[in-house]
């Protein structure tokens, strides 16, 4: 019965997905002047009277498995439409004048319209299907510009007709709670939203620009899990190494690499190697991206004049064991958390550096003492995210040497390595999902010497490479040969 059961009625327009998942019913069809309804336990007493209003007609009930009824949910709304389809339709049918110029234009009234709300909502959905980390609509002389970034890489979607952007961007400001009215100022917010039995926080970022309002939305998936160490990618040696600095009773452990390099994901694996309830544990985060059980997380509020360092100073007196910052974004922050490290706790935060190296440097630029850095630094480790060759449509190819070596220490021609023909699973880009490359800086004790006696960035790194540290070059050449990845990509992100 389950590949059978897809409502044969128009409800897209009537019902959004949610509301029928959340009460468990879908209405079937309309026959013999009566609606059939699928329905999974108890039934809702006003649900199912509203789709007897909706219909004009009594209700027939009729008990389904609930899983049955979930994807039965699922398909209807994936057979009435896409964003490609949805658009398409839109475009031929809609003739709605460009309201982007007229202040004076009901624009809440037409961001409330269905073809609007339908928009945002498959849009929304087709980003959280196809794993993507953020959704940008940017303002065009041509209308509304429609990205999904997935896989950390950009990729086109087609945008709602012109006509349609001041209410698109408006929609998307109503559900985050902010000023539809305001137009020449940034504005922040949040929208949550629950997709079938997962919670989705979604960060908002408007931005005034040339041709009207551009929005960005972050996706936060709460009801997904945080991924353990092993699942990142390290080497076993850098593992290990890895597990014994988070393990280690006080000082301070740094992970760094740019915006959407994983740091926060790193961090959060990291934490849970600790024994959280012989431990108190406490996070301040901007935001929170995921409920970690037994920790106490703090989300930075600009507004409230709660920042990182504020936050910092506070949860130091709730007597932690071990703090997590975000970021260290200014001296304040580096600061204190110097300070809790040399008083008895494990302090993990991030930086934005391009490599292990570059933190102890960073750090001193944060008004850190070198003799301070020395003695609370115990380990940084530099990561960035590669995209995984897809694995319905990997090949073997014999790539130009010249090619290698822009990777490679010491290419070997004729090497056999793997990369991506394109298909539908991958949405023809060769790739599917990620996989991280390592760096693992120890600061051992003749290190910490050379920190004191003031050896510059390059002195460290060279100090670094003759003891043998594996960078992140090396590490992705290691994924490269093992068919993870290509040389294109670890060019793409490692500089």
């Amino acid at each position: 019965m389950s590949a059978t059961l897809v409502s044969k009625l128009p409800i897209a327009e009537s019902f959004a997905p949610e509301y029928l998942e959340y009460y468990r019913m879908l209405p079937l069809e309309l026959a013999e002047q009566r609606l059939r309804v699928a329905v999974s336990g108890t039934p809702n007493v006003e649900a199912i009277a509203d789709l007897r209003d909706s219909y004009g007609a009594p209700v027939e009930l009729v008990e389904v498995d609930e899983e049955e009824l979930l994807g039965a949910i699922r398909r209807t709304f994936a057979a009435a439409e896409s964003v490609v389809e949805l658009v398409r339709d839109l475009t031929a049918e809609m003739a709605i004048p460009d309201l982007a110029d007229d202040p004076s234009a009901d624009v809440r009234s037409l961001a409330n319209q269905p073809p609007v709300v339908r928009f945002v909502n498959l849009l929304i959905r087709e980003a959280f299907d196809t794993g993507a980390s953020d959704i940008h609509l940017e303002a065009t002389h041509l209308g509304l510009r429609v990205r999904l970034r997935i896989d950390g890489v950009l990729g086109e979607l087609p945008g709602p007709p012109r006509g349609l952007q001041a209410a698109v961007v408006s929609r998307i400001k109503l559900l985050a709670e902010l000023d539809i009215a305001e137009r020449r100022q940034p504005q922040d917010g949040r929208i949550r939203v629950r997709l079938e039995s997962r919670e989705l926080d979604l960060r908002v970022s408007t931005v005034p620009t040339l041709h009207g309002e551009s929005v960005v939305l972050r996706l936060l998936d709460r009801g997904g899990r945080p991924v353990t160490l092993d699942e990142l990618g390290m080497a076993a040696g850098t593992l290990a190494a890895f597990e014994r600095l988070v393990r280690k009773p006080h000082g301070i452990v740094l992970v760094t690499g740019p915006t959407g390099s994983g740091k926060t994901t790193t961090l959060y694996a990291a934490l849970a190697l600790r024994p959280t309830g012989q431990e108190k544990v406490i996070t301040v985060e901007d935001p929170v991206e995921y409920h970690l059980p037994g920790v106490t997380q703090m989300p930075v509020h600009a507004r409230a004049g709660v920042s990182f360092a504020s936050a910092l100073r506070s949860i130091l007196r709730q007597d932690p064991d071990v703090l997590m910052v975000g970021e260290m974004r200014d001296a304040e922050t580096a600061g204190i958390a110097i300070q809790a490290a040399m008083t008895g706790h494990l302090v993990l935060s991030t930086l934005h550096t391009n490599d292990a190296a570059g933190a102890l440097t960073r750090l001193a630029d944060l008004k850190v003492e070198p003799y301070m850095i020395a003695a609370t630094v115990e380990g940084v480790l530099a990561q960035r995210l590669v995209r995984r060759v897809c694995a319905e449509c990997r090949e073997s190819y014999r790539p130009d040497p010249a090619t290698i070596a822009l990777v490679a220490q010491r290419p070997v021609g004729g090497t056999a390595l793997q990369r991506g023909r394109g298909c539908a699973a991958c949405r023809q880009t060769g790739y599917r999902g990620r996989t991280g490359i390592f760096e693992l800086l120890l600061v051992t004790d003749d290190l910490r010497s050379a920190l004191v006696e003031g050896l510059d960035l390059t002195a460290i790194r060279a100090r670094l490479r003759a003891d043998g540290m594996t960078t992140l070059r090396d590490d992705a050449w290691v994924k490269v040969q093992a068919g993870l990845t290509t040389v294109e990509e670890v060019l793409r992100v490692v500089e």
